[in-house]
């Protein structure tokens, strides 16, 4: 779970570069029992409980400020839209600043 928080606040942006790079290389000493990636992986489904739990119990008041982040997620392209039925009901067609194609999007709120 120590692993996981610190990836979270660290500078990587994917978990294998982090855990091969950092992990394994320089914080071994703090680790002794350290197993490789892919059992790492295996393990972390472990994790998800005692994770949430630890979020939950440091959850503070809110103090009035709050942030929102609201990031249109690209779900898939129009040529497979109709056999997407992951997000039916809940996604809409449309295109981003970024992109003229117009593809299938999840409009995705975190209130941080």
């Amino acid at each position: 779970m120590t692993i996981i928080i610190y990836f979270h606040r660290s500078h990587y942006r994917d978990f294998k570069a982090y855990y091969l790079q950092y992990v394994q290389a320089h914080l071994r000493s703090e680790f002794p029992r350290l197993v490789s990636y892919n059992r790492f992986v295996e393990l972390m489904t472990r994790s998800l409980v005692p994770l949430l739990a630890c979020v939950i119990e440091r959850k503070d008041t809110c103090t009035g400020i709050s942030f929102v982040d609201s990031t249109l997620l690209k779900v898939c392209h129009n040529h497979r839209i109709k056999r997407n039925k992951l997000f039916a009901g809940l996604a809409k067609r449309g295109k981003t600043s970024m992109s003229e194609a117009k593809f299938l999007l999840f409009n995705s709120l975190r209130v941080v």
